[in-house]
């Protein structure tokens, strides 16, 4: 990157919050996916840390100017490929701004910085009675603006929905330098076209995110948490169905297959049954007096379905124990092979059975390991392909084993991506969910707002 442009960035940021030395942009080169960039050819050109609204729109500014890339980044837990450097880049890096503004209990309402642990948002609001629901596995690191960004879900998503149902105001800057501020303060708001919507999830492509306005709702008095264990996977497919059908919506009902139970088991040591076929973790919350009459109807129906233990937490610290179990899943399976690619493909939550057969036999049908853990009250199942990307024969197997997944998505009525995002991971099969019209569309949202294409290039809509 020319000499002069590190120097303007540099006075506008300060030169203690630029960084251009090798080894600390090669940190940019990778994030928590799969994906890596090429370290010749797509080296960024330097990384910076902005301080607040105006800094990022006088960088955004003098990229559009420059025709430079941007990269905005959070904390790098994307797992699409959406946050890594392209070549002679700007890293945006957003972590210093990173202030709750403000928790308003009479609106219901908080207003935070992008770069806001969304752990500490949850934390903060919680102490005072009020619930920020959506709850990625990465909440104790990944930011509020990544979460937006992405349109993070999460466990709790069979209830209570993910991160673009709290997001209704934000403050944006455009891929020229302008300041937009979108949605408000409002649960209402049909003003023009819904803007807070489409840059949520946008993924970095459309918007830089400079400040978040979002919902809170009441916290829940009481919850409780249980284990469903069955002999084989299909009976607790088949029991999530069941659950849903019945007219109970637990806060969350998780789905872990043997090959994540045994991993689990051998890693964090928490008591699951490694002969087990699969396992259910179900939670629900709501008011005290309720919570024993809901456990005790899906006791009755997982039992029904087949279970062969079934085991409630007695207390607070058993439950966290079962949730400590869950939010181990990957580092867990990570010792089986070096490379982990987690997809999140999401089906109608009917068509649960279906999609969990045909992914174990797709993964028969080319040898390879696919472990299955998901979000299965909201269909969101996390087929997770565990290989070694350096052996060329099996990636090959791998590549096609995706493609068909994919394909059994669709084909089953879901969607390429219930929370991840499609980065760059999955830029190439877009078009088997939107067509080529509806590619065409976004393709022009993003030439309107965006004609230089400096923000995330390649991402979405590949390069």
């Amino acid at each position: 990157m020319r000499p002069e442009i590190i120097q303007k960035l540099s006075e506008i940021v300060g030169k203690d919050n630029l960084y251009t030395e090798l080894e600390d942009l090669y940190c940019y080169t990778y994030d928590a996916s799969f994906v890596k960039a090429d370290f010749k050819k797509d080296l960024a050109g330097v990384a910076v840390y902005p301080s607040n609204t105006e800094e990022v729109a006088q960088i955004i500014k003098l990229a559009n100017q420059e025709m430079i890339p941007v990269v905005p980044r959070g904390a790098g837990t994307n797992v699409s490929g959406g946050t890594i450097s392209v070549g002679d880049c700007i890293i945006l890096v957003l972590k210093r701004m990173n202030k709750i503004l403000e928790i308003d209990g009479k609106n219901l309402i908080a207003v935070v910085e992008p770069g806001v642990i969304t752990g500490q948002l949850q934390s903060e609001v919680e102490r005072i009675g009020l619930f920020y629901p959506p709850d990625p596995a990465s909440q104790a690191f990944s930011t509020m603006g990544g979460n937006v960004a992405e349109c993070a879900g999460g466990p709790r998503g069979v209830k209570y929905g993910v991160t673009r149902d709290y997001v209704i105001g934000l403050e944006a800057v455009l891929p020229t330098g302008e300041v937009i501020n979108t949605g408000g303060r409002t649960i209402k708001n049909v003003t023009g076209y819904d803007m807070t919507k489409l840059f949520t999830g946008s993924e970095g492509t459309l918007c830089v995110i400079t400040k978040i306005i979002v919902k809170l709702i009441p916290l829940p008095e009481a919850k409780s948490t249980m284990m469903a264990v069955f002999p084989e996977i299909v009976q607790a497919c088949e029991t999530v169905s069941e659950i849903i059908a019945t007219g109970l919506v637990p806060c969350s009902l998780e789905l872990l297959d043997n090959i994540y139970i045994r991993n689990i088991e051998e890693y964090a040591k928490v008591g699951l049954p490694t002969e087990a076929g699969a396992v259910l973790l179900i939670e629900v919350d709501g008011d005290s007096e309720i919570l024993a009459k809901q456990i005790g109807k899906i006791e009755k129906i997982c039992s029904r379905l087949g279970a062969v233990q079934i085991r409630v937490a007695k207390t607070k610290e058993e439950a966290e124990e079962l949730w400590r179990a869950r939010r181990s899943a990957f580092a867990a399976v990570s010792r089986l092979r070096p490379t982990i690619i987690g997809e999140d493909a999401t089906v109608p939550r009917s068509s649960i059975p279906a999609a969990v057969n045909r992914i174990q036999e797709i993964a028969a049908k080319y040898n390879i390991i696919v472990a299955i853990l998901g979000h299965a009250g909201d269909g969101n199942l996390h087929a997770t392909i565990l290989t070694d990307e350096t052996d060329l024969e099996e990636m090959a197997r791998v590549e096609k084993a995706i493609d068909e997944i994919f394909i059994a998505t669709v084909e089953l009525g879901g969607s390429l991506s219930g929370e991840h995002g499609i980065g760059r991971a999955k830029s190439k099969f877009i078009t088997i969910q939107t067509g080529e019209v509806g590619l065409e569309v976004q393709r022009q949202i993003k030439q309107a707002l965006d004609p230089n294409n400096i923000l995330n290039p390649g991402v979405m809509f590949g390069a």
